[in-house]
């Protein structure tokens, strides 16, 4: 089986390019900021209201890129509901205890199989809904959305693979993302969380290198082993539950009008 993007003109393919191009870039600006921007500009946690009003359209943007472009179908857009729904379900049991996340393998999963798009749309829905029935909403959820996108958006990404190669991949993926969430996470309220006194603080006279050396050292003295619980776990759970996961999906995936590029990873399931 080919992949779907083989199979489109071009200004289909560079439709879906452009939104995803768009998604990453204004997702990263809203992380990146504070190399850039001093506190005294004005720019505080409360951006987070004008993040979330970016947020929404950018996966908007990118469903309708894909079903303008005849890639996702009315079966498509309820199997995003369906996965949106079950992490919803799975993210109360986790609550992040030590780091143990139950949600990210599927995002991973699905990304993987249905593309990046997908992938990015189902990690910023489902941290949505969950966040609603955990009473999670604040300044952090645009963050936590553009983050849980990112994880699903990359993985419809990654290169081909097949068979225990492929687990491999998506298993080390899991490991990988768990940590740059974590990063991003800590990176979007270090400027505010310990104040300006300590040696680890967010110094808006200093170069961004130095500013990155010290989110590094303050990182790595709280937030180490939350992302390694949560690096554990997504290989875990990849590893023990990927292979009917992804037999699974690949097959709704068929019937749906939807396939990443790692739909022709496995011809024989």
């Amino acid at each position: 089986m080919t992949s779907y993007l083989g199979t489109v003109p071009d200004s289909h393919r560079q439709r879906v390019s452009l939104a995803l191009a768009s998604t990453i870039i204004v997702g990263a600006t809203s992380f990146a900021w504070p190399l850039f921007l001093a506190p005294s500009s004005g720019m505080k946690p409360e951006q987070a209201v004008w993040v979330f009003a970016l947020v929404l359209p950018m996966v908007l943007a990118t469903i309708l890129a894909e079903l303008t472009s005849g890639r996702m179908d009315v079966k498509a857009l309820a199997m995003l509901g369906v996965l949106a729904a079950f992490g919803t379900v799975l993210r109360p049991l986790s609550a992040g205890t030590a780091g143990f996340e139950l949600i990210f393998f599927l995002i991973i999963l699905a990304g993987r199989v249905y593309g990046p798009s997908f992938g990015f749309a189902l990690g910023a829905i489902t941290l949505f809904t969950s966040a609603l029935i955990t009473s999670g909403v604040g300044p952090w959820l645009p963050y936590q959305m553009i983050s849980a996108g990112f994880v699903g958006l990359f993985a419809g990404l990654l290169p081909k693979a097949s068979g225990k190669a492929e687990l491999a991949l998506l298993a080390s993926y899991g490991m990988l993302s768990a940590f740059a969430y974590g990063w991003f996470m800590d990176f979007a309220f270090w400027p505010f969380g310990i104040g300006n006194s300590t040696q680890l603080s967010f110094d808006p006279a200093a170069s961004p290198l130095t500013n990155l050396h010290r989110f590094v050292l303050y990182n790595l003295a709280t937030s180490m082993g939350w992302n390694l619980g949560r690096a554990l776990t997504n290989a875990a759970l990849i590893a023990l539950l990927g292979t009917p996961l992804l037999r699974l999906l690949r097959r709704s995936a068929r019937k749906a009008q939807l396939a990443g590029p790692a739909i022709a990873a496995s011809t024989s399931e």
